[in-house]
């Protein structure tokens, strides 16, 4: 049977623009407040993140993985700032998207959302890939392949259910993992006291010879994209209680949150191990955990990792869905995904293409996965801090001493900071990003017929 779908038009209103043949749809149910969305971000950030990275960041630095993370969060709060500032004048779905398109038109708004898609397309996968590697590991008898497969039906299902379902299985989550957190640093506490002799400013003074601040700002550069939340946040406009007003606090207070407990367990990871190099880099977290708190506690880390990559996928899935939803409806997608089922209020077929997408997982790597996440994330930083000053400065022409500092100066910061980041992409994050955006525009061409037509625009109205 062929499932039903509705539109949200209003009663006597006649839809206009580019959208209004496509019946948009935004019947979204508001049901999320301050406390769901932080956990979206939070969930999304996973907080047991900074041990993916651990061991080669804390080798980049010399040591100074604390130092590297509260360089993160103090140039991440600028570009969620942004994102705040954005989300208050355009509280609807879509994230760079929606914001580049009001700014700048919808042909750089068009490109934004593309390289943005690049990001949340591929996010999954590599949640995907982390649970199958894990879980073979712990049950080998079972092929990878086998856990991957579970786990995107199982995400997609919980997509369909809608926004609610999420939530609840996100406070799951991040219960988890924070119940792993309290018992790493009561057992890391513990172990670190019994020492006797603790230098507590080794997490940010480094190794003996590590001198020069190239190798932290290196280092952050690479935790950066354990910020993504904060984006994530913004994408649940159109179901958010008062989005003008609780969207920008939630994103603020996901990303500080994310940053206290990013930088808490690095300290408290070098306090309990205080050395700069390991036997296997890309397994340094485990040396940790376990001189924390031995092998009960390595299983845990293990378990609660792998709800912390099923929670992620969760909900980047549901954060894509809707940034196709919104390309569904300004008419740059077929018309059928910008519209939400009539039952569950969701974008099942939006849903249904990202999972499809996600059994790619099976084929690509990691290294190539991460590398693409790169380009499209910090696309999508630079766009938006450079709406904050087009959308704040210029067109609503607030430049008096307290709009110069807020909508010039902050958003100026960040970008150039994103800028900055730029330097320390790999060449393959180029070439593939580059692939990605001249596709991208190729496609653009196509719709805009060689550019002689306007492109799509998303028709959003005020719930």
């Amino acid at each position: 049977m062929t499932p039903a779908f509705e539109t949200d038009t209003p009663a006597g209103e006649k839809p206009v623009g580019p959208a209004s043949a496509h019946a948009p749809s935004q019947g979204w149910r508001r049901v999320l407040g301050v406390p769901s969305l932080v956990l979206l971000g939070l969930v999304y950030m996973v907080p047991l993140t900074i041990f993916s990275t651990y061991g080669i960041v804390v080798e980049l630095t010399g040591g100074r993985l604390s130092a590297a993370y509260a360089v993160t969060l103090v140039v991440m709060l600028f570009t969620a700032r942004s994102y705040g500032r954005m989300s208050q004048a355009f509280p609807f779905g879509g994230s760079a998207y929606t914001y580049a398109t009001r700014s700048f038109g919808p042909g750089l708004g068009f490109m934004a959302g593309w390289s943005l898609l690049l990001d949340y397309l591929l996010l999954p996968m590599i949640n995907y890939l982390l649970i199958g590697i894990y879980m073979e590991a712990a049950f080998p008898a079972i092929p990878a392949w086998a856990f991957m497969i579970v786990s995107i039906v199982a995400v997609t299902v919980l997509n369909i259910l809608g926004i609610t379902a999420i939530a609840k299985a996100n406070f799951v989550v991040v219960g988890l993992q924070a119940l792993f957190i309290v018992l790493f640093v009561a057992l890391g506490l513990s172990s670190i006291t019994g020492t006797g002799n603790v230098d507590l400013l080794a997490p940010f003074t480094g190794a003996e010879g590590a001198e020069g601040l190239s190798p932290v700002f290196a280092g952050s550069a690479i935790l950066c994209l354990s910020y993504l939340g904060f984006d994530a946040v913004s994408t649940f406009a159109e179901e958010t209680k008062d989005p003008k007003r609780n969207l920008p606090r939630a994103i603020m207070i996901t990303t500080i949150l994310a940053g206290m407990i990013f930088l808490g367990l690095a300290y408290i990871s070098h306090l309990v191990l205080p050395v700069s190099t390991f036997n296997d880099v890309d397994s340094a977290a485990i040396e940790v955990i376990g001189a924390a708190g031995g092998e009960l506690l390595v299983a845990f880390f293990t378990a609660a990792y792998i709800a912390g990559s099923l929670g992620s996928a969760l909900t980047s899935q549901a954060s894509v869905s809707r940034i196709i939803h919104s390309m569904g409806r300004s008419g740059v997608f077929p018309a059928a995904l910008g519209r939400l089922h009539s039952r569950f209020s969701t974008p099942v077929l939006p849903i249904l293409l990202t999972s499809a997408v996600s059994l790619l997982a099976f084929v690509l790597d990691l290294l190539t996965i991460s590398s693409l996440i790169s380009f499209g994330a910090l696309v999508a930083f630079s766009v938006v801090n450079l709406a904050v000053i087009k959308h704040y400065y210029f067109d609503q022409n607030a430049r008096g001493a307290r709009g110069v500092i807020h909508n010039l100066v902050f958003p100026g910061i960040g970008f150039v900071l994103t800028i900055w980041l730029w330097t320390s992409l790999s060449g393959l994050s180029f070439t593939f990003g580059l692939i990605w955006a001249g596709a991208g525009l190729a496609y653009l061409a196509f719709l805009t017929r060689g550019f002689r037509k306007p492109a799509p625009q998303l028709d959003l109205k005020e719930a």
